[in-house]
């Protein structure tokens, strides 16, 4: 099912379904509450109703219970002279609003809030907006909407490859291409000629190509040409890349030009699944992987490749308000001595890691893959975890790492979600 949501990311035990609050407190402020209002509305309208404390507007519509600071309800007026509608840029300098001010009118019809400010402005915001757009409405919505997958689930959806021309020359092929790639983290295009430049041409038929201390594209060989483990002919468990940077590269593309031997296929899982899993069945452990930073780091000094980086994050990294998952920083290779865990924090962190660990080598979780000349891969590097079986002979692949914006924006130029 195409849209399908990360709901059991969003319904975490803590932060992210929200106090259930009585309707229309009085407030404990010294000015007392004025009484709940509810104009008539249309058999088929949602309920709503408001009422006005010292420093926020208490409003319901539907099911949603807002609170809305009164400098908040200034700050995103959009009225013409404060917000430019065709550029989606606003036009009110916030640091001129008082952050005393208080509405001296409010008003409610079927659709909307009016707001008249001291100074005779008059904000009207939508409700539909506002349920869209406040705290409480974005704590039930999806930032990202994904189908989370094991290899069953994968195989059983069919998701088709996409033919290059298709993708090189058409909207509907590149569409058809993203969509895959935002549903499920990975997605494939056939019919590639086997060259580094043809590869180059595809990557950035979507981005603008992130040069790296690997280069712009790079050969992938096992001639221990790198300090890196991934240059040699051993299996690599599976892991996300450049954890050890400040922020882990986005998408990465890989196309094998050659293979003569035995061995080496691609073993790709799905690290949001496996992290919802966690969250289901002991969220305190998911809990303490989105909040412990560690370090990952990477040192070589081989030939004339002098690198020492360090990147720190959390193996987990959320959303705060909905508890959705947006990127895993999974490496046991590049992770660094844990020296910013506290003692009584430390060994509940290795349960937690354990914990998560045994759902992504879980072998039901493991989608192997033999990539072949013509083949790219496509591979969402903050949520989709990859490795290789062990191999012989010569095997050659390339790639290169693309800039997460420019994929995005490219998708949501063809109306897609991203």
């Amino acid at each position: 099912m195409w849209c399908q949501r990360l709901a059991g990311l969003l319904r975490g035990q803590r932060g992210s379904t929200g106090r259930r609050w009585p309707w229309l407190p009085r407030d404990p402020g010294p000015v007392p509450a004025a009484p709940a209002r509810c104009l008539p509305t249309a058999p088929a309208s949602p309920r709503c109703a408001w009422q006005l404390h010292q420093d926020h507007l208490e409003l319901r519509y539907g099911s949603t219970l807002m609170r809305l600071d009164f400098v908040w309800l200034r700050d995103h007026c959009r009225s013409a002279s404060c917000y430019n509608a065709k550029t989606n840029q606003r036009s009110l300098d916030t640091a001129s609003v008082d952050l005393a001010i208080r509405p001296q009118a409010v008003r409610l019809d079927e659709t909307t809030l009016f707001l008249t400010w001291p100074d005779g402005h008059v904000t009207r915001y939508g409700l539909e907006w506002l349920v869209r757009n406040s705290y409480e409405g974005q704590k039930q919505q999806v930032m990202h909407p994904r189908i989370l997958w094991n290899a069953e689930i994968y195989r059983q959806a069919q998701v088709p490859s996409v033919d290059c021309r298709s993708f090189l020359e058409t909207d509907e092929g590149l569409k058809e291409f993203l969509q895959n790639f935002l549903l499920y983290g990975i997605a494939f295009v056939e019919n590639v000629t086997p060259t580094k430049e043809d590869t180059e041409i595809l990557a950035e038929r979507i981005s603008i190509i992130r040069e790296t201390i690997y280069g712009r594209m790079w050969y992938f060989t096992s001639d221990f040409s790198r300090g890196d483990t991934a240059y040699t002919k051993l299996a690599l468990d599976r892991h996300t890349d450049t954890t050890y940077f400040q922020e882990p590269c986005g998408i990465q593309v890989f196309h094998c030009l050659k293979h003569e031997g035995t061995g080496g296929r691609t073993l790709l899982v799905d690290g949001f699944h496996a992290a919802e899993q966690v969250l289901r069945r002991a969220p305190e452990h998911f809990e303490l992987l989105a909040k412990v930073p560690l370090k990952h780091e990477y040192v070589e000094s081989v030939g004339g490749c002098h690198n020492h980086m360090i990147g720190v994050g959390p193996v987990l990294n959320v959303y705060p308000w909905n508890n959705e998952l947006y990127l895993i920083r999974y490496n046991n290779y590049d992770r660094a001595v844990i020296n910013t865990v506290p003692h009584d924090v430390v060994r509940r962190w290795y349960h937690a890691h354990r914990a998560l660990t045994a759902e992504l080598r879980r072998p039901d979780n493991e989608l192997w893959v033999k990539l072949k000349p013509g083949k790219a891969l496509f591979v969402d590097n903050w949520r989709v975890l990859h490795g290789r079986e062990a191999f012989t002979g010569y095997r050659q692949l390339c790639g290169c790492y693309l800039t997460r914006d420019d994929v995005l924006n490219t998708a949501r130029l063809l109306g897609l979600q991203a």
